[in-house]
């Protein structure tokens, strides 16, 4: 539509009726919020019928409120968004009796003069012309031009829906780009930002073509604080503005009966990320019906209805190999147990039970982000509503589950929004409600708190194969910053915070007491690095001081990288660095100059472990036994899985083999040990204590892994090629990028009686099998083994020896840890 702003038009009288009436509006005591909007607007429309009837108008014409002005929410300076609809000839000067007393007035017009065919051929060229047509509303003059308008655009929106919600949505891409989120912003567009009142608009329109509808759960509410303090913006500034500039937002949090500008910030901000969240999930909805459209996906549950069954729910066949189940007409592939892929989201099996499993939100949670997708908006609604809270400490799996997510990178952001959407982070972490949606009113800073430590936690993610514990990195990441929700120091803060966070979460004390150094030092090292004097030897020894070993002193390196990266991007540069960097290599060799203490001698075997060494010595096969965690376990915590204790006589090829085994059985390694016994004197005999989970939940009966043990010992049964036909028979995932693994021989220091080969990995299936089977084929023993699944990451040691038991030479180490490096691609 195009405004016009003549003023050397005469004025005709009485304009200042109606804008005196407006101004009393706006200045009066009574509601505003909606009902001022609402009253704004039929006082307009009350005025445009008398000026419409004054104007001797015909009786095949109407004047139609579209846009803002039509769904009835006008604020204080918005624009009247009309069209003069007529049938037939029309008075070329009656447009101009409507408008000049309109804009004499002082309020800002948007106009146009249509026939039903223009307004129509209009809106099929223009999507922004159509989006307004959607809200037509009838203002006076003839109703039944306006309904039959109203009718034919609605119709030819739904008609062409395929077509026109693809453009909408580049639209909304568009805007996102040139103003950014709305959340995160410190003055944000509360129309154009994502998450704002375009959006809103946006989410509306898609439900009128009956294609897919939003979540509305809060999401009108979050529609009316924003349109709330658009109004108060409006009248603060006296103009037609949409930023909410900082020097505004005192008076504004003042006007709306709000503390502060923070609270007034952090109201937006959830609001903005309800908008937001209802947003992507109806986006997701519509790809899923225009991809069953056009053939290029499934149809869903209901046609027309944005989610996959009432709970989102799916079967809950085998993972890998078991390719996928198809029920009707939708495919579902299994991710973790109890959870699902299904129509490119993750949601729960069929026989999934949310109120008997505590930490399936968790385990949803992680096995969407790892394989690249979110977890649908039904399933965390079942999950907030049926689970109960994770007990204290925590079990085993929780936490795991916890650091798998973060160690997805950014896969984690949008299942991190959806759980938060639904209170499911609060619940997990109550102290987060101290930082959620908290604004930093720091130009350094590009993110609210909340969000400033999960993309933390993403960079981490990106350092886990530097640091020995990369779940102490990830978890640091995320917590480091929990301070900034209490007063004072909010590093000391965070301190007695994460004490009590990390134990909850039930890590040992010795990881307790690491998460505490992290977060109270986080910019101890940055700090030092760019205010004191490197070549200071107290510099160094502030350093040392604090971190006391060198794992830690990784931790920190990392996790001050990963800070300053997530703050933004002047936080961070090559020269900051080269300085942390260069401290830290000083500290590094202070560190390693200790005296470093000697290995701690192995405990003593159990009786379990003797009978079983004893029974492969004298049977030269196999011997095992499965334990329950709450038999094996005498600490009274819940660790994940099982422990399997295996006894075998030592001979070449034993770790490759018995990993491949446990494979094909699908279990997961979460931790190993390996170690030489001689019961009997009649040779070496190999005891694995190894604690393995099933993938699943359904462990195999112990007689048939002894026995396909025995047959892969014997020969008879060829674990790779079954590996190998299982892999190639499974669905491809798209999954998510992780860092390349990194395999590294340990300084000659770790251990006088063998060489020490370190692997860091991203974790998945037969990944202890393909190692193993590069060290056979490297010819060397493994005569102890130390494997940790920590989240999704493998922190393995291998203690090496050659055929006569001796360490190897360098240039032999170089070779075995390229060998283990190329099977590890």
């Amino acid at each position: 539509m195009a405004s016009h702003t003549d003023d050397s038009h005469p004025a005709p009288a009485g304009p200042a009726g109606p804008a005196a009436a407006r101004a009393r509006l706006l200045t009066a005591p009574g509601p505003g919020g909606r009902a001022r909007r609402a009253e704004l607007s039929a006082r307009t429309d009350d005025w445009l019928a008398a000026l419409f009837a004054s104007a001797g108008a015909p009786a095949g014409a109407a004047v139609v409120a579209v846009g803002g002005y039509g769904r009835g929410e006008l604020s204080p300076r918005s624009d009247l968004d009309v069209l003069l609809l007529h049938e037939g000839r029309l008075d070329p000067a009656l447009p101009e009796r409507l408008w000049y007393p309109v804009w004499d007035s002082g309020a800002a017009l948007d106009h146009a003069v249509r026939t039903p065919a223009e307004a129509r051929a209009v809106a099929a060229a223009d999507l922004k012309a159509q989006l307004g047509l959607l809200d037509a509303r009838h203002v006076a003059g003839d109703p039944a031009l306006t309904a039959a308008l109203r009718s034919t655009v609605l119709a030819d929106w739904r008609a062409g829906a395929v077509r026109r919600l693809p453009e909408l949505r580049e639209l909304g891409r568009e805007r996102a780009e040139r103003h950014g989120e709305l959340s995160f912003l410190l003055e944000p567009d509360l129309k154009e930002a994502k998450g704002g009142l375009r959006d809103v608009v946006a989410l509306d329109a898609i439900a009128a073509s009956w294609l897919a509808d939003a979540p509305r759960e809060g999401l009108d509410a979050a529609a009316l604080r924003l349109a709330d303090v658009r109004d108060a913006l409006h009248l603060v500034t006296g103009r037609a503005t949409e930023r909410l500039a900082l020097q505004d937002q005192d008076q504004v949090a003042e006007r709306l009966g709000v503390l502060d500008a923070d609270t007034l910030l952090r109201q937006v901000y959830e609001a903005a990320r309800t908008v937001a969240y209802a947003a992507d999930v109806t986006w997701r909805a519509v790809d899923r019906v225009l991809a069953a459209r056009s053939g290029r996906g499934r149809r869903p549950h209901r046609r027309g209805f944005p989610f996959a069954g009432p709970f989102g729910g799916a079967s809950g066949a085998a993972r890998r190999g078991a390719g996928a189940v198809a029920r009707g007409a939708v495919e579902r592939r299994p991710l973790a147990e109890g959870v699902v892929e299904q129509d490119g989201e993750a949601v729960l099996a069929q026989g999934a039970r949310p109120a008997a499993d505590p930490v399936l939100p968790l385990r949803a949670a992680a096995a969407a982000a790892q394989n690249g997708l979110t977890v649908s908006h039904a399933t965390v609604r079942r999950l907030a509503a049926e689970c109960r809270p994770l007990p204290v400490p925590w079990p085993d799996e929780a936490r795991e589950q916890l650091v798998t997510l973060l160690g997805a990178g950014e896969a984690c952001l949008p299942v991190w929004e959806a759980l938060e959407a639904e209170g499911l982070i609060t619940r997990l972490l109550p102290d987060w409600e101290r930082v959620r949606c908290r604004p930093q009113r720091n130009a350094v800073h590009r993110w609210t708190v909340d969000r400033h430590l999960v993309e933390t936690a993403v960079r981490a993610a990106a350092m886990t194969r530097r640091v020995a514990r990369p779940d102490l990195l990830l978890v640091a990441a995320l917590l480091h910053d929990l301070g900034k929700g209490w007063p004072g120091d909010h590093s000391e803060a965070g301190e007695v915070i994460v004490r009590d966070v990390a134990a909850r979460m039930g890590f040992d004390p010795e990881s307790v007491e690491t998460l505490a150094v992290l977060v109270r030092h986080h910019l101890t090292l940055v700090d030092t690095a760019t205010r004191r004097d490197p070549d200071d030897p107290a510099t160094v020894e502030a350093v040392t001081k604090v971190v006391t070993t060198l794992p830690r002193l990784e931790l920190l390196r990392a996790l001050t990288e990963a800070d300053a990266l997530a703050t933004g991007p002047a936080a961070w540069s090559g020269w900051r660095a080269s300085l942390v960097d260069g401290l830290a290599a000083r500290a590094a060799a202070r560190l390693a100059g200790d005296a470093a203490p000697g290995p701690e001698p192995a405990a003593a075997p159990t009786a379990e472990q003797e009978r079983l060494a004893v029974e492969a010595a004298r049977t030269g096969g196999p011997a095992l036994s499965l334990l329950a965690q709450a038999e094996a376990d005498t600490a009274g915590t819940e660790p994940m899985g099982v422990r399997l204790l295996l006894a075998v006589p030592d001979r070449p090829g034993l770790l490759g083999t018995v990993a491949g085994v446990l494979a094909l059985h699908r279990l997961a390694v979460r931790s190993a040990g390996l170690r030489e016994l001689d019961p009997i004197g009649a040779g070496p005999v190999l005891l694995l204590s190894w604690t393995v989970a099933a993938e699943f939940g359904e462990l195999p009966e112990a007689a048939r892994l002894r026995a396909d043990l025995r047959r892969a010992l014997d020969g008879s049964l060829d674990v790779a090629r079954r590996l190998a036909e299982r892999d190639a028979a499974a669905p491809r995932r798209r999954g998510i990028p992780t860092p390349p693994p990194v395999v590294a021989v340990a300084p000659p220091v770790a251990s006088a009686t063998a060489t020490v080969l370190e692997v860091r990995a991203h974790d998945g299936p037969g990944l202890l099998h393909r190692i193993g089977r590069a060290l056979d084929g490297a010819g060397v023993r493994v005569r102890t083994a130390h494997v940790s699944t920590l989240g999704a990451d493998a922190v393995d040691a291998f203690y090496l020896t050659d055929a006569a038991g001796r360490p190897l030479s360098a240039r032999r180490a170089g070779e075995v840890a390229a060998a283990v490096r190329a099977a590890l691609g």
